[in-house]
Protein backbone atom coordinates (compact mmCIF):
# COMPACT_ATOMS: atom_id res chain seq x y z
CA UNK A 1 0.00 0.00 0.00
CA UNK A 2 3.29 2.44 0.79
CA UNK A 3 4.83 1.66 -2.64
CA UNK A 4 1.27 2.18 -4.62
CA UNK A 5 1.66 5.83 -2.26
CA UNK A 6 4.68 6.68 -3.33
CA UNK A 7 4.39 5.90 -6.83
CA UNK A 8 1.17 7.61 -6.95
CA UNK A 9 2.65 10.71 -5.27
CA UNK A 10 5.75 10.89 -7.35
CA UNK A 11 3.14 10.55 -10.76
CA UNK A 12 1.35 13.85 -8.85
CA UNK A 13 5.05 15.58 -8.57
CA UNK A 14 6.21 14.93 -12.15
CA UNK A 15 2.96 16.98 -13.34
CA UNK A 16 4.24 19.99 -10.80
CA UNK A 17 7.75 19.75 -13.14
CA UNK A 18 8.12 22.45 -15.59
CA UNK A 19 10.22 21.06 -18.94
CA UNK A 20 12.26 22.72 -21.40
CA UNK A 21 13.46 21.39 -24.97
CA UNK A 22 15.94 22.55 -26.69
CA UNK A 23 14.87 22.62 -30.10
CA UNK A 24 17.09 23.03 -34.06
CA UNK A 25 14.68 24.78 -36.22
CA UNK A 26 16.38 24.30 -39.34
CA UNK A 27 18.43 21.80 -41.59
CA UNK A 28 21.82 23.53 -40.90
CA UNK A 29 21.77 23.25 -37.59
CA UNK A 30 20.21 19.70 -37.47
CA UNK A 31 23.22 18.76 -39.80
CA UNK A 32 26.22 20.21 -37.13
CA UNK A 33 24.96 18.55 -34.10
CA UNK A 34 24.98 15.42 -36.31
CA UNK A 35 28.51 15.18 -35.67
CA UNK A 36 28.02 13.92 -31.93
CA UNK A 37 27.41 10.39 -32.02
CA UNK A 38 25.25 10.42 -28.98
CA UNK A 39 22.95 12.39 -30.95
CA UNK A 40 20.86 9.36 -33.25
CA UNK A 41 18.60 11.45 -35.01
CA UNK A 42 19.94 10.99 -38.65
CA UNK A 43 16.62 13.04 -40.38
CA UNK A 44 15.71 16.53 -39.64
CA UNK A 45 11.78 15.97 -40.61
CA UNK A 46 11.89 12.95 -38.52
CA UNK A 47 13.04 14.83 -35.29
CA UNK A 48 10.95 17.54 -35.94
CA UNK A 49 7.49 14.58 -36.12
CA UNK A 50 9.12 13.11 -33.17
CA UNK A 51 9.41 16.35 -31.20
CA UNK A 52 5.48 17.28 -32.20
CA UNK A 53 4.93 14.38 -30.90
CA UNK A 54 6.84 14.58 -27.28
CA UNK A 55 5.00 18.23 -26.93
CA UNK A 56 1.65 16.76 -27.35
CA UNK A 57 2.00 13.99 -25.08
CA UNK A 58 3.72 16.30 -22.34
CA UNK A 59 0.29 18.72 -22.60
CA UNK A 60 -1.89 15.76 -22.51
CA UNK A 61 -0.42 15.12 -19.50
CA UNK A 62 -0.96 18.62 -18.10
CA UNK A 63 2.71 19.56 -17.66
CA UNK A 64 4.18 22.71 -19.31
CA UNK A 65 6.96 22.55 -21.45
CA UNK A 66 9.44 25.60 -23.24
CA UNK A 67 10.35 25.47 -25.99
CA UNK A 68 14.04 27.20 -26.58
CA UNK A 69 15.82 27.77 -29.95
CA UNK A 70 19.23 25.63 -29.82
CA UNK A 71 22.35 27.10 -31.53
CA UNK A 72 24.96 24.02 -32.08
CA UNK A 73 27.84 26.88 -32.25
CA UNK A 74 26.57 28.53 -29.05
CA UNK A 75 26.78 25.48 -27.52
CA UNK A 76 30.19 24.51 -28.47
CA UNK A 77 31.12 27.46 -26.94
CA UNK A 78 29.15 25.91 -23.33
CA UNK A 79 30.88 22.75 -23.07
CA UNK A 80 34.56 24.63 -24.06
CA UNK A 81 33.82 26.73 -21.34
CA UNK A 82 32.30 24.61 -18.82
CA UNK A 83 34.93 21.43 -19.71
CA UNK A 84 31.99 19.79 -20.93
CA UNK A 85 31.83 16.69 -23.23
CA UNK A 86 30.08 17.88 -26.21
CA UNK A 87 29.20 14.11 -27.39
CA UNK A 88 27.05 13.53 -24.23
CA UNK A 89 23.26 13.90 -23.92
CA UNK A 90 23.78 15.56 -20.41
CA UNK A 91 25.89 18.28 -21.67
CA UNK A 92 23.07 19.02 -24.11
CA UNK A 93 20.44 18.82 -21.30
CA UNK A 94 22.94 21.33 -19.23
CA UNK A 95 22.88 23.57 -21.85
CA UNK A 96 18.81 23.67 -22.49
CA UNK A 97 18.40 24.75 -19.31
CA UNK A 98 20.33 27.73 -19.35
CA UNK A 99 18.32 28.77 -22.80
CA UNK A 100 15.71 28.04 -20.24
CA UNK A 101 16.69 31.09 -18.43
CA UNK A 102 19.02 33.10 -21.29
CA UNK A 103 17.70 32.53 -24.56
CA UNK A 104 14.72 32.76 -26.76
CA UNK A 105 11.97 30.78 -25.08
CA UNK A 106 8.31 30.19 -26.16
CA UNK A 107 5.68 28.05 -24.17
CA UNK A 108 4.14 25.50 -26.37
CA UNK A 109 0.08 25.34 -26.26
CA UNK A 110 -0.79 22.83 -28.59
CA UNK A 111 -0.16 25.30 -31.54
CA UNK A 112 1.01 23.43 -34.50
CA UNK A 113 5.28 22.71 -34.64
CA UNK A 114 4.81 24.52 -38.54
CA UNK A 115 3.73 27.82 -36.36
CA UNK A 116 5.74 27.81 -33.39
CA UNK A 117 9.16 27.20 -35.64
CA UNK A 118 8.72 30.57 -37.12
CA UNK A 119 7.42 32.38 -34.19
CA UNK A 120 10.91 30.97 -32.12
CA UNK A 121 13.19 32.05 -34.83
CA UNK A 122 11.11 35.70 -34.58
CA UNK A 123 11.69 35.79 -30.63
CA UNK A 124 15.77 35.21 -31.57
CA UNK A 125 15.92 37.52 -34.12
CA UNK A 126 13.58 40.16 -31.28
CA UNK A 127 16.12 39.26 -28.70
CA UNK A 128 19.40 39.54 -30.68
CA UNK A 129 18.19 43.10 -32.08
CA UNK A 130 17.84 44.38 -28.60
CA UNK A 131 20.90 42.81 -27.53
CA UNK A 132 23.03 44.24 -30.24
CA UNK A 133 21.01 48.10 -29.85
CA UNK A 134 21.59 48.02 -26.15
CA UNK A 135 25.14 47.26 -26.67
CA UNK A 136 25.89 49.82 -28.88
CA UNK A 137 24.10 52.26 -26.90
CA UNK A 138 26.39 51.42 -23.49
CA UNK A 139 29.41 52.15 -25.79
CA UNK A 140 28.24 55.42 -26.47
CA UNK A 141 29.70 56.15 -23.25
CA UNK A 142 29.48 59.72 -21.91
CA UNK A 143 29.33 63.29 -23.26
CA UNK A 144 32.57 65.42 -23.52
CA UNK A 145 30.74 68.74 -23.14
CA UNK A 146 28.52 67.91 -20.17
CA UNK A 147 29.16 64.30 -19.04
CA UNK A 148 25.92 62.83 -19.49
CA UNK A 149 25.52 59.37 -20.25
CA UNK A 150 24.53 59.25 -24.16
CA UNK A 151 22.41 56.12 -24.26
CA UNK A 152 20.27 56.75 -21.17
CA UNK A 153 19.74 60.39 -22.25
CA UNK A 154 18.78 58.71 -25.98
CA UNK A 155 16.82 56.21 -24.73
CA UNK A 156 14.82 58.67 -22.03
CA UNK A 157 14.54 60.82 -25.43
CA UNK A 158 13.17 57.74 -27.25
CA UNK A 159 10.97 57.10 -24.64
CA UNK A 160 9.36 60.23 -24.55
CA UNK A 161 8.74 60.11 -28.10
CA UNK A 162 6.98 57.28 -28.15
CA UNK A 163 4.30 58.49 -25.47
CA UNK A 164 3.50 61.42 -27.78
CA UNK A 165 3.03 59.14 -30.36
CA UNK A 166 0.70 57.03 -28.81
CA UNK A 167 -0.97 59.87 -27.18
CA UNK A 168 -1.78 61.59 -30.27
CA UNK A 169 -2.48 58.48 -32.23
CA UNK A 170 -6.53 57.91 -33.50
CA UNK A 171 -8.46 55.43 -31.56
CA UNK A 172 -7.65 51.93 -32.35
CA UNK A 173 -5.42 48.94 -32.50
CA UNK A 174 -1.94 50.33 -33.68
CA UNK A 175 1.18 48.72 -35.26
CA UNK A 176 4.58 50.59 -34.94
CA UNK A 177 7.86 49.59 -36.68
CA UNK A 178 10.98 51.31 -36.66
CA UNK A 179 13.86 50.71 -38.58
CA UNK A 180 17.92 51.78 -38.62
CA UNK A 181 19.88 51.66 -41.12
CA UNK A 182 23.92 50.92 -40.22
CA UNK A 183 26.76 48.82 -40.08
CA UNK A 184 26.37 45.81 -40.47
CA UNK A 185 22.99 45.85 -40.68
CA UNK A 186 19.35 47.43 -41.07
CA UNK A 187 17.76 47.09 -37.05
CA UNK A 188 13.83 47.11 -37.21
CA UNK A 189 11.53 46.70 -34.10
CA UNK A 190 8.26 45.98 -34.12
CA UNK A 191 5.65 47.12 -31.20
CA UNK A 192 1.51 46.01 -31.52
CA UNK A 193 -0.75 48.20 -29.45
CA UNK A 194 -4.01 47.25 -28.48
CA UNK A 195 -7.12 50.12 -27.79
CA UNK A 196 -10.21 48.57 -26.92
CA UNK A 197 -13.19 51.06 -25.92
CA UNK A 198 -9.86 53.25 -24.29
CA UNK A 199 -7.90 50.40 -22.55
CA UNK A 200 -4.59 50.52 -23.61
CA UNK A 201 -2.64 47.39 -23.50
CA UNK A 202 1.07 46.80 -24.96
CA UNK A 203 3.77 43.91 -24.43
CA UNK A 204 6.21 45.63 -22.08
CA UNK A 205 9.33 43.41 -23.98
CA UNK A 206 8.34 44.76 -27.37
CA UNK A 207 7.94 48.28 -25.70
CA UNK A 208 11.39 47.94 -24.45
CA UNK A 209 12.84 46.49 -27.71
CA UNK A 210 11.22 49.21 -30.10
CA UNK A 211 12.23 51.66 -27.40
CA UNK A 212 15.79 50.44 -27.76
CA UNK A 213 16.29 50.61 -31.33
CA UNK A 214 14.86 53.94 -31.65
CA UNK A 215 17.07 55.19 -29.21
CA UNK A 216 19.70 53.91 -31.32
CA UNK A 217 18.50 55.82 -34.39
CA UNK A 218 18.81 58.88 -32.41
CA UNK A 219 21.43 58.97 -30.36
CA UNK A 220 23.56 57.64 -33.65
CA UNK A 221 22.01 59.96 -35.98
CA UNK A 222 21.61 57.14 -38.33
CA UNK A 223 19.64 57.21 -41.47
CA UNK A 224 15.95 55.58 -39.95
CA UNK A 225 12.04 55.67 -39.90
CA UNK A 226 9.74 55.12 -37.96
CA UNK A 227 5.80 54.35 -38.93
CA UNK A 228 2.54 54.05 -37.16
CA UNK A 229 -0.11 52.14 -38.84
CA UNK A 230 -4.05 52.94 -36.69
CA UNK A 231 -6.58 50.26 -37.01
CA UNK A 232 -10.54 50.89 -36.24
CA UNK A 233 -13.78 48.89 -37.04
CA UNK A 234 -15.78 51.26 -39.87
CA UNK A 235 -12.72 53.23 -40.43
CA UNK A 236 -10.25 53.39 -42.95
CA UNK A 237 -6.38 52.40 -41.44
CA UNK A 238 -4.47 55.41 -41.21
CA UNK A 239 -0.84 55.11 -41.97
CA UNK A 240 2.00 58.13 -41.62
CA UNK A 241 5.32 58.28 -40.08
CA UNK A 242 8.38 60.17 -39.80
CA UNK A 243 12.04 59.57 -40.21
CA UNK A 244 14.84 59.82 -38.00
CA UNK A 245 16.83 63.34 -38.06
CA UNK A 246 19.07 65.35 -35.66
CA UNK A 247 18.17 63.44 -32.31
CA UNK A 248 14.20 64.18 -33.13
CA UNK A 249 11.55 63.10 -35.79
CA UNK A 250 11.03 64.69 -39.21
CA UNK A 251 7.56 64.25 -40.18
CA UNK A 252 7.06 62.30 -43.41
CA UNK A 253 4.48 64.04 -45.65
CA UNK A 254 1.32 61.84 -47.46
CA UNK A 255 3.27 61.75 -50.50
CA UNK A 256 6.05 59.79 -49.09
CA UNK A 257 4.46 57.63 -47.05
CA UNK A 258 2.46 56.42 -49.99
CA UNK A 259 5.56 55.73 -52.10
CA UNK A 260 7.18 54.17 -48.84
CA UNK A 261 4.13 51.63 -48.56
CA UNK A 262 3.27 51.32 -52.81
CA UNK A 263 6.96 50.68 -54.13
CA UNK A 264 8.65 47.37 -54.21
CA UNK A 265 11.82 47.57 -52.13
CA UNK A 266 14.26 45.19 -54.59
CA UNK A 267 12.41 46.06 -57.99
CA UNK A 268 11.58 49.65 -57.56
CA UNK A 269 7.91 49.01 -59.52
CA UNK A 270 4.95 50.30 -58.01
CA UNK A 271 2.31 48.43 -56.01
CA UNK A 272 -1.06 48.99 -56.20
CA UNK A 273 -2.48 51.05 -52.77
CA UNK A 274 -4.49 48.69 -50.52
CA UNK A 275 -8.13 49.33 -50.34
CA UNK A 276 -9.68 51.49 -47.01
CA UNK A 277 -6.27 53.06 -46.30
CA UNK A 278 -5.49 56.58 -45.56
CA UNK A 279 -1.92 57.47 -46.27
CA UNK A 280 -1.46 60.93 -44.35
CA UNK A 281 0.90 62.96 -42.57
CA UNK A 282 1.47 62.56 -38.59
CA UNK A 283 -0.45 64.65 -35.98
CA UNK A 284 1.65 66.91 -34.50
CA UNK A 285 3.32 66.03 -31.51
CA UNK A 286 3.34 68.91 -29.33
CA UNK A 287 6.83 69.01 -28.08
CA UNK A 288 9.71 71.69 -28.06
CA UNK A 289 12.36 70.48 -30.94
CA UNK A 290 15.80 69.78 -28.93
CA UNK A 291 19.11 71.68 -29.96
CA UNK A 292 21.14 69.00 -31.62
CA UNK A 293 21.05 65.90 -29.13
CA UNK A 294 24.56 66.56 -27.53
CA UNK A 295 26.51 68.23 -30.65
CA UNK A 296 27.03 71.25 -28.23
Amino acid sequence: MTHTDSRTMRRVLRREIAGTIGLLTDEHDFRAMRRYRSFTFDDHAAYLKHVEGLLRTRALQGSHTTVALFDPEEYAEFCTQKGLDPDNPSSRTRFTARLAVTGPTLPYEGQPLSDLLPALVDEAVRQATWEYATTLLARLGDCASCGEDLGRAAFARASDLLVRILDTAPPGNRHLVCSVTGPPETLVAALHVADTDGDVKLDETEALEFTTVLALGLATESPGGLVIRASAPGNPDRVYGWRLRAYGLEPLTAGEVFDAYCTDVESGDLISPESNVDYCEPPDLGEVRPAQGHNH
